[in-house]
C-alpha cells in the first residue's frame, strides 16, 4: 500500500460510514448521545479530503496527520479512541512510502494496542475493540492468503465480534451508566469498527 492506496481506501471507509450514518445514530440512541453515526461520518470524510490533497507520501506522517484531523472533526469518545490508533498506526509506519497488507496489519494491531494503553480498555468491555481486534487478528493470520481473501475473512470476524457484544454489559462511556439495561443492544461503537473493514473490503473488491 502506497500513498495513492491509502487516499483510495478512506475514500471507501468514508463513504461505508456515511452509508451507515442514520443506523449508527439510532444504535448511540439506545445508550448514548446519539451523534455516533455523525461524528464517525465527519471524521472519516475530514481524513479522506485530507488524504485527497496530500502531497506526503510518508504512511507515518499521512497517519500523524490523519489522526489529529479525525479528532478535530469528530469530537466524541469513539473519534479520540480511533485517533489513539491513527497515532500508534503513525509510529509503526514511520519512514515508509509502501507497506505490505502484513506491515499494514502489524500497524493497526500497534494501533490497537494504543488505545488499550490510553483508554484502559481490553476486548470483552463492549467497545470498538470488540470489532478491532478478531479484525486484525483476522488479517494478520490470512495475510498471506492475499488482500481479497484476508480482508473478507477479517471483515467476518470483525462483524461476529461487534455482534458478540450484544450480550456484553457496558463499563465505560456514557453506556456504563445504564448498567445491566446495556444487555441486549449491539454497541455502536463496535458496528463502527466493523464498518472500517467493510470499507477496507469494498476497496479490494473494486480492484478487480
Amino acid at each position: 500500500m502506497n500513498y495513492s492506496e491509502l487516499k483510495t481506501i478512506f475514500m471507501f471507509i468514508s463513504d461505508t460510514m456515511t452509508e451507515n450514518k442514520d443506523y449508527l445514530i439510532k444504535l448511540d440512541q439506545q445508550n448514548g448521545d446519539g451523534d455516533l453515526g455523525i461524528s464517525m461520518s465527519n471524521g472519516f470524510k475530514a481524513v479522506s479530503d485530507y488524504l485527497a490533497e496530500a502531497e506526503e507520501t510518508d504512511l507515518g506522517k499521512l497517519f500523524f496527520k490523519a489522526s489529529s484531523v479525525f479528532n478535530e472533526a469528530a469530537p466524541s469518545s469513539l473519534g479520540t479512541i480511533l485517533s489513539f490508533c491513527f497515532m500508534g498506526m503513525a509510529q509503526a509506519l514511520k519512514d515508509k512510502n509502501d507497506a505490505s497488507l502484513l506491515e499494514m496489519a502489524d500497524a493497526m494491531e500497534f494501533g490497537i494496542k494504543k488505545v488499550m494503553e490510553r483508554a484502559g480498555s481490553k476486548p470483552g468491555e463492549k467497545t470498538v475493540l470488540d470489532a478491532l481486534c478478531p479484525g486484525v487478528e483476522s488479517l494478520i493470520a490470512n495475510a498471506a492468503q492475499g488482500s481479497m481473501s484476508a480482508l473478507k475473512s477479517a471483515m467476518i470476524a470483525a462483524k461476529k465480534g461487534s455482534d458478540s457484544t450484544k450480550q456484553m454489559r457496558s463499563v465505560h462511556g456514557r453506556a456504563a451508566y445504564y448498567g445491566d439495561n446495556s444487555i441486549g443492544i449491539i454497541d455502536g461503537g463496535s458496528v463502527a469498527g466493523y464498518l472500517i473493514f467493510e470499507g477496507l473490503y469494498k476497496y479490494t473488491c473494486s480492484k478487480v
